[in-house]
């Protein structure tokens, strides 16, 4: 049986000419604006980038490297909301502080060198807190953007389970 492909496009457009192109490193912004390859057809808002601030980018617009740790964070949720749901485990609130490091080298090149999600998870009164803690691993071993990077991946993780008779 053959692999299932998926195929994913953006486009991204630099925003950041402020007159002179890049005629001198300090001259330009490092503005840019991500979309949807149709062109905004399918309604998808336009997230605007920059660089990390270290590198001369504008602190109110997201990063590269933000996106990189909020597509980890979003596809660990999903996938374990998936697998919650399976299991029985009713999941009422799920919010997560997700934090990476970056190493750059001497030469200005660098990469990831970890990511650490910290999924804060609300059950009903009747599930299995246990179970629902061990599912993050699952959820990991699954993620696609998880098993696409080549650093660790950690989790830690914590289960708060609801109050007797206050659950959905």
């Amino acid at each position: 049986m053959g692999e299932k492909q998926h195929r994913y496009g953006v486009t991204i457009v630099w925003t950041g000419n402020t007159g002179e192109g890049t005629a001198r490193y300090g001259g330009y912004e490092r503005a840019h604006e991500i979309m949807s390859p149709d062109d905004g057809e399918v309604g998808k808002p336009a997230i605007a980038g920059s660089s990390d601030p270290a590198f001369r980018g504008d602190p109110a617009r997201w990063n590269p490297e933000e996106l990189l740790i909020a597509s980890l964070s979003a596809c660990h949720q999903l996938w374990y909301l998936h697998l919650c749901a399976e299991a029985g485990i009713v999941v009422t609130a799920y919010a997560d502080a997700a934090e990476g490091v970056m190493a750059e080298d001497a030469g200005g090149g660098g990469q990831f060198v970890s990511v650490t999600l910290r999924p804060r998870v609300t059950i009903s009164a009747g599930s299995d807190a246990g179970q629902a803690a061990a599912l993050h691993h699952r959820a990991n071993a699954v993620c696609f953007i998880a098993r696409s990077v080549t650093f660790p991946v950690d989790h830690v993780a914590a289960i708060v389970r609801e109050p007797v008779g206050t659950s959905c």
